[in-house]
């Protein structure tokens, strides 16, 4: 495991008992996954890159840690690279714990894109999983429920926020649906 910090993250950790505490806790407890470990300069995000494999091991331990709840699940579309970065932003309403939030990354598969869901650890990853589902292909094995959300049940063609994606463009002067 490495802690990639700047001089200024590592003064602000100083200063900050909570969230050295909340690290050395972390590292102790998650050692054994081999996470990359690196917290922002203002000392509020904590960043994890961890394997897709572990992915789940590591969300229940971090739920066990007091990270209650998922604030985002998106991705990042690296097409050259053939792969997909997961990013899943989680929380805690607990005193010591909510002025942070912890940043999971796992890099996927662009053209099978899978992982697992974290709704039976964390259930407010529902909807997020559905959105980051419908809008870069990620399946995410076990969810209870993964259909469209945002977009028509009829939707057809490439995930929308891959940067491959087109727009369909109408030619100068057509008319478009009802309007015709």
């Amino acid at each position: 495991m490495s802690s990639q910090t700047s001089p200024q993250s590592t003064q602000m950790k100083k200063e900050d008992p909570d969230l050295k505490r909340f690290l050395e806790i972390l590292n102790e407890r998650t050692k054994d996954l081999n996470p990359k470990i690196s917290v922002d300069k203002y000392g509020r995000a904590i960043y994890i890159e961890i394997s897709n494999e572990k992915l789940h091991e590591l969300a229940e331990r971090l739920s066990k840690l007091g990270i209650d709840h998922v604030k985002s699940v998106t991705g990042v579309d690296y097409p050259s690279e053939n792969k997909i970065e997961l990013l899943i932003h989680a929380g805690s309403y607990l005193r010591t714990l909510r002025k942070y939030t912890v940043i999971i990354k796992s890099f996927l598969d662009r053209s099978s894109p899978k992982t697992c869901s974290l709704t039976d650890v964390w259930p407010s990853a529902e909807f997020q999983e559905r959105e980051a589902w419908e809008m870069f292909g990620i399946y995410f094995e076990g969810h209870p429920d993964l259909r469209r959300l945002l977009l028509p049940e009829d939707f057809e063609g490439m995930w929308p926020m891959r940067k491959d994606f087109m727009i369909k463009t109408r030619r100068p002067g057509e008319v478009e649906g009802p309007w015709k």
